[in-house]
């Protein structure tokens, strides 16, 4: 993995009411494709947009290729492909002219990377932009964004309001750009689309990140997840109070365990009432949920 092109430390920015993000810290390596995990409103955007200089932290640093995009915008801008979570088109009236106006914003004079990306996404530039539906504008930003063809891509939430068979067209783009050794930091709430083509992901909750996860350490770890039904809620109680870190709803418990950790949690249940005990191979879903729900109010600003 390369050096650190993407750099947050201690990032803050407070909007009150334990709304914004906090003591943030994060680095992303040249040429990986880095996740960004996290439920509506845990301050993925605003992250991103402290990356993207539209917003000063009120502490902390975050860099881009060693510049700080708040005071180098300018220079920052021309290595980064950019597509927001909102998308907000000029008064122009197609596609087409919207290309061309972002072409001569980019400085883009060779158009074969543009149209190769509106063939692969089944894009028609001539459509109105007005009157085009949401799958629709979010290709076209799609477009607009990387065609540029830089050298980092930051993508909020980009497959929002595309269907499933474009959203896995958009992921064979995605590794299309690391297979050319991009950097690639995407955020997302879809588990399955960070899974399929992110290095490693960052988990964000209420402003703070809870985990940082090697995908493929995780794909391959000999740990499992067990979900067991007690009788009753008491023994469910039981059994957390002796294994930590398991997560309990009501009488049903969740734990993952190592091979050389399940005798010791067998033995934890062995005199309580158990209805049902299932295991399978953790996956990125569960896992999310439990990191959110351990301890969940700790460190939130609330």
């Amino acid at each position: 993995m390369g050096d650190s092109i993407i750099s947050a430390s201690h990032l803050t920015k407070d909007y009150g009411e334990g709304r914004g993000i906090f003591d943030l810290s994060l680095d992303i390596h040249e040429g990986e494709v880095f996740g960004y995990l996290g439920t509506n409103g845990s301050g993925k955007t605003t992250t991103i947009r402290h990356m993207m200089g539209f917003l000063k932290a009120d502490s902390g640093t975050v860099t881009v290729n060693g510049l700080n995009p708040w005071t180098n915008a300018p220079e920052v801008m021309k290595s980064v492909s950019y597509i927001p979570g909102e998308i907000a088109f000029p008064d122009l009236k197609t596609g087409t002219d919207f290309f061309r106006v972002q072409a001569q914003f980019l400085g883009v004079k060779d158009f074969s990377y543009m149209n190769h990306l509106i063939d692969l996404l089944g894009l028609d530039p001539s459509a109105r932009l007005k009157r085009m539906s949401k799958g629709m504008k979010q290709k076209t930003a799609i477009v607009a964004a990387l065609m540029g063809d830089r050298q980092i891509l930051i993508l909020d939430e980009p497959t929002t309001g595309l269907d499933p068979l474009m959203r896995e067209t958009f992921l064979e783009l995605i590794r299309e750009e690391k297979a050319k050794g991009r950097t690639i930091f995407m955020s997302s709430h879809i588990f399955e689309e960070i899974e399929e083509v992110c290095d490693r992901v960052a988990i964000i909750h209420n402003g703070r990140i809870r985990s940082v996860l090697n995908l493929s350490e995780f794909r391959h770890s000999s740990i499992r997840t067990y979900q067991v039904e007690f009788a009753d809620e008491a023994s469910a109680g039981c059994f957390c109070q002796r294994l930590p870190g398991s997560c309990r709803d009501g009488a049903g418990v969740r734990f993952d365990a190592a091979p050389k950790d399940v005798d010791a949690a067998f033995a934890a249940m062995a005199d309580l009432a158990v209805a049902s005990l299932s295991e399978s191979h953790p996956n990125l879903e569960a896992y999310f949920m439990q990191t959110i729900q351990t301890n969940p109010s700790e460190e939130d600003p609330n």
